[in-house]
């Protein structure tokens, strides 16, 4: 059992991510990769994933070498998992290749102590020579095969999890939010007490904590190793299985084409969106974004506000319903404003 100690601080300071951390989800996956765990949630990614790397031998010997640093259970290096900061992908590997030398050094050896090289020739080993350059560049490719084909997915799922802990706190404060991590987690002032694989004490002495949503954790919420770094707590969230959502979305793209569905599902995950957010997070020229979503404001599928500079997309209850019919996890979002 992990046991985290409150002070009134840390009560004030309980922070929740609003989207899934881009490597926290990388570790979880490497682990869910190579365990096996949950078939039913994980076992379609896993066949897909496995097709990808038959045909890319350069994904296959990336994440084969970064299985050395990332263990099934036990330690793992906390620098793969810098602080949470909401900015992305590339924002998380920036921070990891500016960790220190000598934290580096510390923490394989760490690493290298608590799980020796089982030593057969199929056994992913640490690189001799080690340089934070090969690890962010181990992690990039990593991510790009076995999460960025599923993001969308993921991004949506962490966010029907937020919507309800949102909702929570509206209605109960942070001690209902704590409340609501049962049965992962039980609220007994002033501690929070975690199922956990080992016991442990986290004092958070003011620092507060961030609650981090996560897709591919299972079953027991995960921490970072080093009670000195700021304090976070990764938990498991409900989780439609791929192949139910991916059957769901062929069906809306042969409605409305792929760009199309995939566009109404990116301003669907979100209160608002601008045409330059839709853009940015599905590839397109912000020209084609617009046009797309024109369409889809012609088909009473979206509306349009100005605000400020920009020009803002909700979805509508129609979209809503015909992307959870689709299979589409998609939360309900509260607008700001509405289409007389």
């Amino acid at each position: 059992m992990l046991r985290i100690h409150f002070g009134w601080r840390d009560i004030q300071n309980i922070r929740l991510a609003q989207q899934p951390d881009p490597l926290w989800e990388l570790m979880c996956a490497v682990c869910r990769w190579q365990t096996g765990q949950g078939p039913f949630a994980f076992g379609h990614w896993r066949h897909e994933t496995a097709g990808r790397l038959a045909r890319d031998p350069h994904a296959a010997r990336a994440l084969h070498t970064l299985r050395a640093f990332v263990p099934t259970s036990g330690y793992i290096p906390d620098l793969l998992t810098p602080p949470v900061t909401g900015e992305g992908l590339e924002a998380g590997l920036e921070n990891v290749r500016a960790t220190p030398r000598g934290r580096l050094v510390s923490e394989l050896t760490r690493l290298a102590e608590t799980h020796p090289a089982a030593g057969g020739a199929g056994s992913p080993r640490i690189p001799a020579a080690v340089s934070l350059g090969l690890v962010t560049n181990l992690l990039r490719d990593s991510f790009h095969t076995l999460l960025e084909p599923y993001w969308q997915h993921v991004r949506s799922s962490v966010g029907d999890d937020v919507a309800v802990r949102a909702r929570t706190v509206l209605g109960g404060g942070t001690a209902a939010l704590l409340e609501s991590l049962r049965p992962f987690a039980r609220w007994n002032p002033p501690y929070l007490e975690v199922d956990y694989p080992a016991d442990r004490e986290l004092r958070l002495e003011g620092r507060g904590l961030t609650l981090v949503p996560s897709y591919f954790c299972w079953r027991r919420p995960t921490a970072l190793a080093d009670p000195g770094l700021d304090p976070v707590l990764v938990y498991p969230i409900a989780k439609q299985p791929l192949d139910i959502v991916r059957a769901g979305e062929e069906r809306l793209e042969h409605l409305l084409g792929r760009t199309r569905s995939a566009v109404l599902a990116d301003v669907a995950s979100h209160r608002v969106r601008t045409t330059t957010e839709v853009a940015r997070s599905l590839g397109l020229a912000p020209a084609s974004a617009s046009y797309q979503v024109g369409v889809l404001r012609g088909a009473g599928l979206v509306v349009s506000c100005r605000q400020g500079k920009h020009v803002a997309h909700a979805a509508t209850p129609l979209a809503l319903s015909l992307l959870a019919g689709n299979g589409r996890s998609i939360r309900p979002a509260s607008k700001a404003w509405s289409a007389s």
